[in-house]
C-alpha cells in the first residue's frame, strides 16, 4: 500500500520518552517517541487508540512545563503493538516549534557526544545533560508575528 499523503514537515528520529494521557481520569503512560516533526509526533503503543481522540502530550525530559495537546490521526497495527500518529493543535504551534527545536539540539548533541568522546547516550541522558548545559543560553522564541 503506497501512502500517497504529502508531508508538510520533515521529520527527525527520536526515543526520547514521552507521556501520554488519553482520559484525566486514567493514570499516563510512558512510552518513546518514533519522530517528531513540526506538525506532530509518532509513537508506538500497546494498545488501539481511536482516530480522532483527543490526548495531552507531557516530555518531563524536557521539561516538566511542557504540555501540548494533539489529536490522534492514526493507529496502525505494527505486529504486538500500534503505531500512533497524532497531530498538534495549532494553538501550540510556536511552543511546538521550540521544543521540536530543542529536540534536534539534544540528538544532535548526542551523536557529537558519541562521536567526539566516544559515549553512548540514550536520548533521555542526552537531554538531561544538554539542558544542563545549553538550556539556559537556548534563544527564546520571537513572538513577534510581523516579518
Amino acid at each position: 500500500m503506497v501512502d500517497t499523503c504529502e508531508r508538510n514537515y520533515i521529520r527527525h528520529p527520536s526515543d526520547i520518552p514521552i507521556e501520554i494521557h488519553i482520559s484525566q481520569l486514567k493514570p499516563a503512560n510512558t512510552m518513546n517517541m518514533v519522530n517528531i516533526s513540526q506538525g506532530g509526533l509518532a509513537y508506538i503503543s500497546t494498545n488501539f487508540i481511536a482516530p480522532g481522540t483527543l490526548i495531552t502530550i507531557r516530555i518531563p525530559s524536557i521539561s516538566q512545563e511542557f504540555q501540548v495537546e494533539g489529536l490522534v490521526t492514526w493507529c496502525r497495527r505494527n505486529k504486538a503493538q500500534f503505531d500512533v500518529g497524532i497531530q498538534f493543535k495549532e494553538k501550540d504551534q510556536l511552543y511546538n516549534t521550540r521544543m521540536i527545536e530543542q529536540i534536534c539540539h539534544i540528538e544532535h548533541y548526542r551523536k557529537q557526544i558519541r562521536d567526539t568522546e566516544n559515549r553512548e547516550l540514550s536520548s533521555e541522558q542526552a537531554a538531561l545533560e544538554w539542558i544542563d548545559k545549553y538550556a539556559a543560553t537556548f534563544p527564546a522564541p520571537n513572538l513577534d508575528n510581523s516579518h
